[in-house]
């Protein structure tokens, strides 16, 4: 599970702009074919013309839930508040599956990403609302036997498209970083700690009912329990002499990236690789660097994607490590032996299939078919990962695996559009039934 989901890259930039992929980039051919252009662009009233019969169509938009009292916003004052969970945001029918627009590839990739979400959907608490384990069960019986030339059949069959409150959809994107290091302590190279055996997790609803589900970190110095060591101290020595080094990384910038992204992979001098995960965070407050670096004057215009951003860092050591420093939160590995990496499904994710999602209002496990402006990020994905800013519905962060191509996509994407959750079929009915007829005195 990468701990930060989508604090991913949007945080990091802190709203700066990034959007496209430098002009520069030279990226492999996707995976995964491109879903028809008819369902990519964001709902901006103009048509759009399918290349596959020269038809003009309207690209898909959000549709007005169909219960309003289930998405009238609670509030405090004036103040909206976002919905606890998708049963209570609303929802609304989407367009038939075999209008979405997605491949057959990106069925085919779909379907085995699915499968890999099967073990969990069956038995787990979905915490959404939206579904319950039983109704999985005959869906992952079907997709055993499910071969890949029928995946679209297979979604048509079993899936129903349905969106949460207005379906207005926001997707960043991650990725998992490849660093340069050593398992050896190196001159010059910075250490990439395990989880400290003094850093303590306290349930504060333990003490009080108002602080149920709330939680803190920190440490036992003398009789006081305080905050953990912030990244400054830490970068001072604070973790000096306790054998919590499990490598070293060549450039403390590549190190500061992997730490937002949760986890990543090592290569070695030998030319070997050590895949590191998230093992643990301080419990300090997350800052974003790029919204304190714009705000100092630091970034020009064009430079505030990832790369400009580490371009700048690295031209400015001494004052990048003070920026990298101004945020607080520290994130500890642990070395990966299995698949990976992991999403907080418990599985591994797959690149360019995989997204984080809100698990209030997405269930984990579920497909998702994403229609945004940016042609790369549309289309099916299976929600298996959570992130720390990936909060709220529509909310998305989406995988794109590792290698440059993966890296350059992930840093710059901020895309929009719409989100449709793909659901057994029957869920919209069971949730919004008919009501029942007044009695006959009162009609």
């Amino acid at each position: 599970m990468r701990w930060w989901g989508a604090l991913a890259l949007a945080a990091m930039l802190g709203a700066c702009s990034g959007g496209m992929i430098p002009q520069t980039a030279q990226p492999r051919p996707p995976v995964r074919p491109a879903p028809r252009p008819a369902v990519v662009p964001p709902a901006r009233g103009a048509p759009v013309v399918s290349p596959g019969n020269g038809a003009v169509v309207s690209p898909l938009r959000p549709r007005a839930p169909l219960v309003a009292d289930r998405i009238a916003p609670m509030a405090v004052g004036t103040l909206p508040v976002t919905p606890v969970n998708a049963a209570a945001a609303g929802l609304s029918p989407g367009p038939a599956i075999d209008a979405l627009g997605f491949t057959r590839q990106q069925a085919a990739d779909a379907l085995a990403t699915f499968r890999i979400s099967c073990a969990s959907l069956t038995r787990r608490t979905d915490t959404s609302g939206l579904t319950r384990a039983t109704d999985w069960a005959p869906i992952c019986d079907a997709a055993v036997t499910a071969t890949p030339s029928g995946a679209s059949d297979f979604f048509a069959a079993w899936f129903e498209a349905l969106q949460v409150g207005d379906g207005n959809a926001f997707a960043t994107g991650y990725y998992e970083p490849e660093i340069d290091g050593s398992r050896e302590r190196r001159t010059g190279y910075t250490p990439i700690y395990r989880k400290p055996d003094d850093l303590i997790e306290v349930d504060l609803g333990l003490f009080a009912d108002d602080l149920k589900g709330k939680r803190i970190r920190g440490r036992v110095d003398g009789a006081s329990f305080v905050p953990y060591f912030d990244r400054a101290a830490i970068d001072a020595g604070a973790l000096d002499g306790k054998g919590l080094e499990i490598g070293w990384a060549s450039d403390p910038v590549e190190l500061f990236f992997l730490e937002v992204q949760g986890s990543g992979r090592m290569r070695l001098p030998d030319g070997g690789v050590m895949r590191l995960g998230y093992a643990g965070q301080n419990g300090r407050d997350y800052t974003a660097i790029g919204s304190v670096m714009r705000q100092r004057g630091l970034l020009q215009p064009g430079a505030t994607s990832m790369q400009g951003i580490m371009t700048w860092l690295r031209e400015h050591p001494d004052e990048g490590r003070v920026i990298m420093e101004t945020n607080k939160s520290y994130v500890f590995f642990r070395e990966l032996t299995g698949p990976g990496p992991l999403g907080a499904l418990g599985v591994a994710v797959t690149g360019e299939m995989s997204a984080a999602a809100d698990g209030k209002f997405v269930p984990l496990g579920a497909p998702v078919f994403l229609s945004l402006d940016r042609p790369e990020a549309s289309g099916l994905w299976v929600a298996q990962d959570t992130g720390g800013a990936i909060k709220g519905p529509n909310r998305f962060d989406t995988f794109w695996g590792a290698g440059q191509r993966a890296r350059t996509i992930a840093g710059g994407l901020a895309a929009r559009g719409t989100a449709f959750l793909l659901l057994p079929r029957g869920t919209l009915a069971r949730l919004q039934p008919v009501p029942a007829p007044p009695p006959a005195s009162q009609q």
